[in-house]
């Protein structure tokens, strides 16, 4: 086996295959509902984008912190949640993690650590610096990983987050998961830098950027930027690239990319470069790989039969979250 991955153990290793596949039929089952009209609202899906969400969620402790996006599902799924009671939210059940308060834009579950994903672009960031101040504070060794797209690195809490979590040290990786576009405005319209990663520089802390779809090198830049945090050295700044094949949200109809450049990325899909890779190097047979994709796939279904038989929130219940 390559030195690249001798360090993690097989288990680990098929653990997060298991994860991108959980990720990957979770959100092809959302889809499928949105469509049929079984889910309402919107959704925002990260299918293509699994290898960022696994690599840099999976160097956590199960006691760190992360704060998610709109476009969260795979973020949440990684650190731990349960698949029934997230298809319960996004069916709006009271047996879902948020009592199907939240749905799939604000899915929180902060028994896992996973402090929310965010409707507001760039929202998760100054939480991300409150939380890595707060843990300072209390002298632990614990991690928030603040995770953000592109469209948020052009948004003033970007700066004022960074900066401030830069000048006090704080224990925070600012994780930008690039995927091209910001809604329909390509990044390379969007800013005059050729990386986001280079904006590190203006705040004295490290930059780096990273194929996103390729899980074990995002995994190995974030691990990185993990212990650096937790050894006291302050923040980082990651931009993982990858591609989302989806439109922005369900209604998006990809009127702004064209069909050629959609298959150029879906060519280095990153759950079929990894299964390509534990292949190649006899970590993991073809048949370990469609045992894992068929228990990912079933594990979402029963999660489907769960949500749908659960009941409705009770109307009278609907200002029990409301303090102000």
């Amino acid at each position: 086996m390559s030195e690249q991955i001798s360090e993690l153990p097989l288990s680990q290793l098929r653990s997060m295959l298991s994860t991108m596949f959980r990720i990957r039929a979770f959100e092809e089952k959302v889809d499928e509902l949105f469509m049929r009209g079984e889910m309402h609202g919107t959704t925002h899906l990260s299918i293509g984008q699994e290898g960022t969400a696994v690599g840099a969620v999976s160097t956590l402790r199960s006691d760190d912190y992360i704060t998610s996006t709109h476009r969260g599902h795979g973020h949440c799924i990684t650190k731990g949640a349960d698949l029934s009671l997230m298809m319960a939210e996004l069916l709006g059940k009271e047996t879902g993690i948020c009592r199907g308060r939240g749905g799939s834009m604000h899915i929180a579950d902060v028994g896992t650590g996973n402090l929310g994903a965010n409707g507001i672009v760039a929202g998760g960031m100054p939480i991300a610096t409150g939380v890595g101040l707060s843990m300072k504070m209390q002298g632990t060794d614990r991690v928030c990983l603040c995770i953000f797209g592109d469209g948020a690195a052009n948004e003033g809490a970007f700066h004022e987050s960074i900066n401030l979590a830069a000048t006090w040290d704080l224990p925070v990786i600012f994780l930008c998961e690039n995927n091209q576009y910001g809604m329909s405005m390509s990044t390379r319209r969007a800013m005059r830098n050729e990386t986001v990663a280079q904006r590190a520089a203006g705040y004295g802390i490290p930059g780096e950027l990273v194929d996103g779809n390729n899980v074990l090198a995002v995994y190995a830049a974030v691990s990185a930027a993990v212990q650096r945090a937790r050894d006291g050295h302050g923040p980082s700044l990651i931009e993982s690239r990858t591609y989302r094949y989806k439109g922005h949200a369900k209604s998006d109809q990809n009127l702004y990319r064209s069909r050629d450049e959609i298959r150029e990325w879906q060519q280095r899909d990153p759950i079929q470069y990894f299964v390509n890779y534990l292949t190649s190097e006899k970590a993991l047979s073809q048949e370990d790989v469609k045992k894992e994709e068929a228990a990912a796939y079933a594990a979402v279904e029963e999660a489907y039969r769960f949500g749908l038989g659960s009941p409705d929130p009770d109307p009278e219940t609907l200002l029990e979250g409301v303090y102000a």
